[in-house]
């Protein structure tokens, strides 16, 4: 899955190619892409304009900019999950960007000329863009919100992101404070901190010399603090190196990422550890495959 830098870097991209142009026509090729009755999500893309993108965590959100006559302020909101993809094609120019399928090419990499058999909606905008979602196991979605709806949404499920105030050193420490959990599932809770994924909690716990399978409440105030420390300077890191290849990940700018190269722990099970020698140990943790140096870490 996509993570926060990988999510940062195409929120970024398609922020230069399709704000400003207005949709032309909107297309579902699987009705439960789209978490709204299909005739109300096509109603609310049309002959409207994405005003801006934003993002919290994972979560791509586009403002739409709404006609004269409609008071209220709707968002599209784009997950990837596991599989989505975003792909903009405009004249011969394709960018892609979420979960790489592989191949040499371009067209191997989302499935096969477009439009696929894992096409799940077009949108298309006046001069001829089109903006493909397709999705290999369909776990991805699209959903028209208001400005209420939004607002709920990120106030239940997300907690604040790392690099921004909200995130602290006082405020992991409060929330670590009584969690019975392993630190690598606590990590992960998107309520807790948003856009933390597999790659990144890995990273950051190898930095801050932490065994990913801590109980949450035995980190010491040092460790919390190095722990914060480390988060954000591998996610600043990240977003600099436009993500991680891994899967074969593709940017929307088309490129792979670039952080791969940099990777200490993660993907690298049974290597050296870069700073002890020592071989890797992969396991699986939180239901996800982990990777950490029991030596380093403690």
């Amino acid at each position: 899955m996509p993570e926060l830098p990988e999510v940062e870097t195409i929120r970024r991209d398609l922020a230069a190619s399709i704000v400003g142009p207005e949709i032309t026509a909107v297309q579902l090729l699987f009705a439960k892409t789209a978490k709204n009755e299909a005739a109300f999500f096509v109603g609310a893309l049309k002959g409207h304009k994405i005003l801006e993108i934003s993002r919290t965590g994972k979560l791509l959100i586009l403002k739409i900019k709404s006609k004269a006559s409609e008071k209220m302020q709707n968002y599209l909101l784009v997950h990837l999950k596991m599989t989505g993809q975003l792909i903009l094609v405009k004249g011969a120019k394709k960018i892609g960007g979420g979960h790489s399928l592989g191949g040499n090419s371009f067209a191997d990499s989302v499935g096969g000329e477009l439009p696929n058999k894992y096409t799940r909606a077009i949108i298309e905008f006046k001069g001829g863009t089109k903006l493909f979602f397709n999705d290999l196991r369909k776990f991805g979605y699209l959903k028209i919100v208001n400005e209420e709806e939004l607002a709920r949404i990120l106030a239940a499920g997300y907690g604040p992101e790392p690099l921004t105030p909200g995130f602290s050193a006082t405020y992991l420490a409060q929330k670590i404070k009584n969690k019975k959990k392993n630190i690598k599932a606590f990590l992960l809770d998107q309520k807790i901190i948003a856009g933390l994924g597999n790659i990144y909690v890995d990273e950051s716990l190898f930095l801050a010399g932490i065994k990913p399978m801590r109980i949450a409440t035995s980190l010491k105030l040092t460790e919390i603090k190095k722990l914060y420390q480390e988060i954000n300077k591998v996610i600043k890191k990240a977003i600099a190196n436009r993500g991680t290849t891994f899967n074969n990940y593709v940017d929307s700018a088309g490129k792979k990422g670039n952080f791969s190269h940099l990777l200490k722990v993660y993907g690298r099970g049974k290597l050296p550890c870069l700073k002890c020698r020592r071989p890797l140990i992969k396991t699986k943790l939180a239901g996800r495959g982990t990777h950490y140096c029991d030596y380093c870490q403690k």
